[in-house]
């Protein structure tokens, strides 16, 4: 018999009474569960994938960095790009229940809602036809062609 991933991490009582107010799903993609706009805020450990799709989705982030890019990541994100705040490493309920609460209804959280638009539209503007992303990669593949031919 099927038995999906969550049922053994996830209480039977937790995914009853989950079940009328959200969806658990063992795979799907961040990117459009990101661009709803029912999503006020993103939880991540900052992997490099999801601070790129929160930036072009407009999504501010709760930084929770563990390793790796992560830390690096989230310190551009919270720090120079203001389009986050980063959970304390000694994590605890109550500290991520405030910063969630700011996140979305505090004055921090609007700020940093308001410098996640501001990423997203700069996002759209580089990856757009004539924009600084689409030029770089022309370039990178005209380089290569000549230097193939």
């Amino acid at each position: 018999m099927f038995r999906p991933f969550w049922s053994v991490i996830l209480p039977p009582e937790f995914v009853a009474e989950a079940k009328e107010r959200g969806k658990i799903v063992s795979w799907c993609l961040e990117e459009k569960v990101l661009d709803h706009p029912s999503v006020g805020g993103f939880l991540t450990h900052s992997s490099w994938n999801s601070t790129v799709e929160s930036l072009s989705t407009g999504v501010p982030i709760l930084c929770w960095p563990l390793f790796g890019d992560q830390q690096t990541n989230c310190y551009f994100t919270c720090n120079e790009r203001g389009s986050g705040m980063e959970i304390d490493s000694n994590v605890k309920r109550d500290e991520v229940e405030k910063l969630v609460t700011e996140l979305m209804d505090g004055e921090r959280g609007k700020k940093v809602k308001i410098k996640a638009i501001e990423w997203k539209k700069l996002a759209e503007e580089a990856t757009g036809p004539h924009g600084s992303s689409s030029k770089n990669l022309d370039n990178l593949v005209n380089q290569v062609l000549l230097n193939n031919s």
